[in-house]
């Protein structure tokens, strides 16, 4: 006969389908993230010429901002049950600047446009806490797309959300 005072394992119980979504769609904007940090470090690198170093200088933040926004994602799919994914989403390359400025600008209003999406989704989950830190990411993302929008000299896009 056990004892009574020993404590029963504690067991996760297997996420909901609602928050298996969750977890899946976390781990795509994960993947979003690393495609985002191996860009601009890339990037920032090969931009060459004086109109374009400072945006150059600019990139190299925005590579520090992304390994933070891929830690904190990381860390609510591990908290909602998941495993992070280690598959970044496919990086573009050209030998124009102006290009490799456009791609990052495409694939930053793309990640807001998730990530308003994800808010959405983790409130109606109620996880309130997760989409709190889903907004601190977001916040910065679009500071990222208005960088970015101002070194093309065009306006910022609309996400069509």
């Amino acid at each position: 006969m056990a004892n009574r005072n020993q404590l029963s394992p504690v067991r996760k119980s297997s996420p909901s389908k609602e928050r298996e979504a969750l977890i899946d769609d976390l781990n795509d904007d994960l993947s979003r993230e690393y495609q985002a940090i191996i860009a601009y470090v890339v990037y920032s690198q090969v931009l060459k010429g004086a109109a374009y170093m400072s945006i150059a200088e600019e990139l190299e933040t925005h590579a520090k901002e992304e390994l933070e926004h891929a830690l904190r994602v990381s860390k609510q799919i591990d908290y909602l049950g998941g495993v992070p994914t280690v598959v970044p989403k496919e990086v573009k390359v050209s030998d124009d600047p102006k290009t490799l400025l456009q791609f990052d600008l495409v694939n930053e209003t793309e990640t807001i446009r998730q990530y308003r999406q994800r808010v959405r989704q983790c409130e109606s989950l109620g996880e309130f806490a997760v989409a709190e830190h889903i907004r601190k990411i977001l916040q910065q993302e679009q500071e990222h797309q208005i960088d970015l929008a101002t070194a093309l000299g065009i306006n910022v896009p609309e996400t069509g959300d």
